[in-house]
């Protein structure tokens, strides 16, 4: 392995444990938030907190047309060819655009203020929460505009210094709204969060690259590549909430509430805590993966690298996982969730498969490719929804497991048809038998725990960590 290599595995580490904890710092905030506003407030702000939260993602993603991921792209290759005037000029598209849809976005937020509270709570009495909440939406596309920025220069320190003392900051400027205004603090709340983050967004932004001068006619042209591109993601992700909100409300037809809430359940301890390594890592991947889309070698030397980087960190995850199921499940939520320990088991072992679909999947990106991109997400959509609904008839709850480990396989055989056959990429064997360890190691634990011989999924699970230990000196080192 090269030197440079080596160094693409450090910063890929770093980038993890920056980000990683970052977003642990986010989900305390997040907790402490939830607490404050159910014992302060009660049920009914848990609530209106839901509503108006859920109302501003819905609005900022549509406005938004998914410019903070696709100008990553963009920027990061502009970065690449060492032209500091084209970067700067990139830079500015990037937050003109930034600008141009916010304003967009509160301007729709205020002309459909009538609207979203009819929808929302069935009458006009929160007309002006929504009114108010426009300022959110442009808040949140500047920030957003930032965030790319940042991302694209390779300034992840700044970037995660955004996200962490945003964060903080919010939630502190929120606790004495929550105390002394109550329900009335909700849209407040939300409108300080958003302002903490823009303001550290702009304490931290990018000013290595000064605006440039560039037209409405340019930053159109120079702009319509990452619109469209981010386009694409925006519906694609679309595709992803609407299979998701279709088997839930399936699931709430056909097998009641509590059912609903054990498949949430499961599918939070499955997708989004595992997902916070892969989102940390994504951080760094991205941009630098971009910076190198037009290069065969290259592009298969850093995703075969990457692979390796997060399996070697995910194999002990999962291990780990599978083994402290029960206890994992005691801390976050009730014995009485129990039902889903064999239902996150297979969905553990699917997270492998995920994790080598989503190292694959970024080459996607990595070029601008828009419709494979909404294609493949599509079709992950409709065969997970598919999935979910067959395979819970068949075996209820833990079906629901086995079906995300088959959606995922399949994914995973989706994105190496367009991987290895579509671009023309392969990886390195070290990376499909990492792979395969790892997966023998999460089957193996998982049927150690089904059966009951805890003792040896201990052991299983104890030489996981061992080699996966070794394993990342090992990149570290090289």
């Amino acid at each position: 392995m090269s030197k440079g290599q080596g160094n693409i595995s450090r910063m890929a580490m770093k980038a993890m444990g920056l980000f990683g904890g970052v977003q642990v710092m986010g989900i305390i905030c997040s907790i402490i938030r939830t607490k404050l506003v159910a014992l302060w407030i009660g049920p009914v702000g848990i609530g209106l907190f839901g509503l108006f939260n859920n109302a501003l993602e819905m609005i900022a993603t549509g406005t938004n047309l998914g410019i903070r991921s696709s100008s990553v792209r963009d920027i990061s290759q502009a970065l690449e060819k060492r032209d500091p005037s084209l970067v700067a000029r990139m830079v500015t598209v990037v937050r003109k655009w930034s600008l141009w849809l916010g304003l967009a976005g509160a301007l729709l937020t205020l002309a459909a203020a009538p609207l979203l509270s009819e929808w929302t709570f069935g009458d006009s009495t929160h007309i002006w929460g929504f009114v108010a909440l426009s300022i959110a939406v442009l808040l949140q596309a500047l920030t957003n505009g930032e965030y790319a920025v940042l991302q694209g220069t390779a300034r992840l320190k700044r970037l995660a210094s955004v996200t962490l003392w945003g964060t903080i900051v919010g939630l502190a400027v929120s606790i004495p709204l929550f105390y002394l205004l109550r329900e009335r603090s909700i849209v407040t709340s939300i409108i300080a969060y958003a302002l903490a983050l823009a303001v550290f967004a702009w304490l931290f932004r990018n000013r290595e690259y000064p605006a440039a001068e560039v037209t409405r006619r340019e930053t159109f042209d120079m702009g319509k590549g990452f619109v469209k591109l981010g386009i694409y993601m925006t519906l694609g992700n679309f595709a992803t909430i609407l299979a998701s909100y279709a088997f839930n409300a399936w699931l709430n037809i056909h097998a009641g509430t509590e059912q609903v809430g054990f498949y949430q359940a499961g599918y939070t301890l499955i997708n989004k805590y595992t997902g916070l390594i892969l989102t940390a890592l994504g951080m760094e991947y991205y941009p630098r993966l971009s910076r190198v889309a037009e290069s065969k070698l290259r592009l298969r030397a850093f995703v075969s690298q990457e692979i390796n980087v997060a399996i070697a960190i995910m194999a002990p995850v999962v291990a780990l996982f599978i083994l402290l199921r029960e206890l994992v499940v005691w801390i976050l939520y009730t014995p009485e969730f129990n039902v889903i320990l064999t239902f996150v088991s297979w969905g553990m072992i699917g997270t492998v498969l995920r994790t080598l679909s989503w190292c694959l999947a970024f080459t996607i990106l990595a070029k601008g490719d828009g419709k494979t991109y909404l294609w493949t997400e599509v079709a992950s959509a409709v065969i997970n929804l598919v999935l979910n609904i067959v395979f819970y008839r068949w075996w209820g709850l833990t079906g629901l497991g086995i079906a995300f480990l088959v959606s995922y396989l399949l994914y995973t055989l989706i994105i190496a048809v367009v991987y290895f056959k579509t671009y023309q990429l392969s990886v390195t064997r070290a990376s499909f038998y990492n792979l395969l360890w790892t997966l023998a190691v999460a089957a193996a634990v998982m049927a150690a725990m089904e059966t009951g011989h805890t003792a040896v999924a201990a052991v299983i699970a104890l030489v996981s960590v061992a080699v996966g230990i070794r394993q990342v000196i090992l990149l570290w080192r090289r």
